[in-house]
């Protein structure tokens, strides 16, 4: 602790010289709050998402001793093989690692449980140094506690760190911010060594964040071209991203991403940042003095990277998923995190919309704030950066939490000027309520208090709607699915897409197909399954091996199902008629599901019976 010359605690040294030390215990104090609101969540397991339910899926058959680089996920279609996740190994490293810690001390099932409860909360305090550092070096050395302040209200960010989130999404994110850390660097070449790095990792986790990578390096060599003395940062860069990418592709690309696919690190990706790396590497070392000249060079070389792409991986000009056009109607244009911003009701786009407006606004305040300062050319980089998040929006809202946190630098910067104005001013009621409004619209807070003054968007089905959130709560419970392990021996069941990966993750049983684009088929023929007729049914199930047929009445993906084919098989079943081939299994009370055994010995022109339906969920 450093005193002033009088022996007094100075709190702005202290924030400097400390702010490391200073930022990991409001990490610990983030996660202490974080483990009790989630405690509950951690004790049932309650992973909310498909893709955090097969996270752990992953890390169980890794654990079991399935090969390093086999991603093939046997419960799920066992029949034909299972199916391969596009997913690495790496973020499975963290959660595998605390299961082997705890295990010892308090057996697999809790081991488990709180390593899905810690392992989302690390990338976390990777992201609080990322934007501490970018607040440093841009704005104040003592801005940084602001910037986490500020950080605690992008709810959209924050949510990818909770307990139990423990896909790759936070680890991405602390990847985006140690990049822009880098952007904002002085010392160019550990800016340019933590913007490489930072790509390359996130690019080995998974693609979602290559639009955020490229920008990056188009900023360094934008960055370059205005001035010559940057080609040290971009010769680093280069060698970092085309260096990493190699040794992250070598280290984790399973045996199915050695092929030419256009979702992952494959051959593909890695060709294109080995080239890019490269290419800047080169021209950094030319380096020519006058500027046009440079402008030339960067253009010749995005040009050869982009025709070489062209002409050597056409079939990745279109989406990365390569779906067919049927399953991309059916299925990937109902994710409504895949729609733009303005596809969703005011009610929940502002919130989400709110603070990248505001750090837009601050970047560019900033840049004319420090315009005469060596900061303006990071803030200029920070400030594209944001420009381009906040239009990733108009794309896919999934973009929320990228663009929330990239925005934080550009709120922390308008808090930073305009509260000490308002602080200064004579009246009373400027300094006090002044300095509160200010720091509640800036950090983007007030959305908070706004949304609910918002228009509301008609719901007509309201009732309809609780029910759908009714059973997607209800049937992917910890208590409801170990019924289904009490009523019948493991089996193979043919149940919805979206329950597929929450079936093998909490029972003995497998499933048929879960969201995954490399799913492909098995996502279209359970479609097919329950909006085509009971004859069509029937075979479908049988070549996929399913012993039972399993429903959840009012799950979200069955609002589809309806809507697609009003008198479908599915549709059929609903008010409790079903073919004399499906025999229902008794569940316990209370159970949310309908349950029929497949009898495939009859024949298919069989008569339809009607069962006594079971109580949809929430229903005595």
């Amino acid at each position: 602790m450093k005193l002033g010359k009088d022996g007094a605690f100075r709190l702005d040294d202290e924030l400097d010289r400390h702010w490391l030390n200073w930022s990991l215990l409001f990490w610990v104090a983030v996660c202490a709050w974080f483990v009790w609101d989630r405690h509950g969540n951690i004790q049932w397991l309650a992973l909310g998402d498909t893709d955090d339910n097969m996270r752990l899926m992953q890390v169980r058959a890794l654990l079991a001793g399935q090969g390093w680089y086999d991603l093939t996920n046997y419960r799920l279609d066992p029949a034909l093989g299972g199916f391969n996740i596009h997913w690495s190994r790496l973020v499975d490293l963290p959660i595998a690692g605390l299961i082997l810690l705890l295990q010892p001390f308090i057996g697999t099932a809790q081991a488990e449980k709180w390593a899905c409860g810690i392992a989302p909360m690390l990338p976390l305090a990777v992201t609080m140094i990322g934007v501490a550092l970018t607040v440093r070096r841009l704005i104040a050395p003592q801005a940084w506690p602001i910037a986490l302040v500020v950080l605690m209200g992008c709810t959209s960010t924050m949510m990818m760190f909770a307990p139990m989130r423990i896909d790759h999404h936070g680890w991405q994110l602390a990847c985006l911010a140690m990049t822009v850390a880098g952007l904002a660097d002085p010392r160019r070449a550990r800016g340019g060594a933590t913007v490489g790095i930072s790509s390359a990792v996130s690019l080995t986790i998974g693609l979602e964040m290559l639009p955020y990578c490229a920008m990056a390096g188009a900023i360094i060599a934008l960055r370059w071209v205005w001035d010559a003395g940057d080609a040290r940062r971009m010769q680093v860069y280069g060698i970092t991203l085309a260096g990493g990418s190699g040794l992250g592709f070598a280290l984790f690309a399973s045996d199915a991403n050695q092929a030419m696919r256009c979702d992952a690190l494959t051959p593909v990706w890695l060709s294109v940042m080995i080239a890019g790396g490269g290419l800047l590497f080169a021209l950094s070392l030319l380096n020519p003095a006058n500027r046009w000249v440079r402008l030339g060079l960067g253009a010749v070389a995005g040009a050869a990277i982009a025709g070489g792409f062209a002409w050597f991986f056409p079939q990745c000009l279109g989406r990365p998923e390569g779906v067919s056009d049927e399953l991309q109607q059916v299925w990937l244009n109902n994710v409504r995190e895949a729609r733009p911003i303005y596809r969703h009701s005011l009610e929940s786009a502002f919130p989400i919309a709110a603070l990248p407006v505001i750090g837009i606004i601050g970047a560019g305040v900033a840049i004319w704030r420090w315009r005469k300062s060596q900061a303006v050319v990071g803030w200029a980089a920070v400030g594209l950066f944001t420009a381009f998040a906040g239009a990733m929006l108009l794309w896919q809202v999934r973009a929320g939490p990228a663009a929330q946190l990239l925005s934080v630098a550009g709120s922390t910067a308008l808090v930073w000027i305009v509260v000490p104005w308002c602080l200064r001013q004579k009246w009373m009621a400027v300094r006090v309520i002044g300095s509160v409004a200010v720091f509640l619209v800036a950090s983007g807070l007030f959305a908070g208090y706004v949304i609910k003054y918002l228009p509301k968007e008609a719901k007509p089905a309201a009732r309809s709607s609780s029910a759908v959130n009714n059973a997607n709560a209800m049937c992917a419970r910890m208590t409801s699915m170990r019924m289904l392990d009490r009523a019948i021996p493991p089996s193979i069941l043919f149940t919805h897409v979206d329950l597929g990966p929450r079936l093998i993750v909490m029972t003995r049983h497998s499933g048929i197909a879960g969201p995954y684009h490399r799913n492909g088929r098995a996502i279209l023929d359970v479609h097919k399954a329950f909006t085509g007729t009971a004859a069509q049914f029937r075979p479908i199930a049988k070549a996929h091996g399913a012993q039972y047929l399993l429903v959840c009445p009012n799950l979200a993906e069955t609002t589809v199902y309806r809507a697609r084919s009003p008198q479908g098989f599915y549709t059929m079943l609903r008010p409790g008629k079903a073919p004399s081939w499906l025999i229902p299994v008794k569940l316990p009370e209370g159970a949310p599901y309908r349950l029929w055994k497949i009898d495939y010995s009859m024949p298919d022109d069989a008569p339809v019976v009607r069962h006594q339906p079971a109580p949809p969920p929430g229903r005595p």
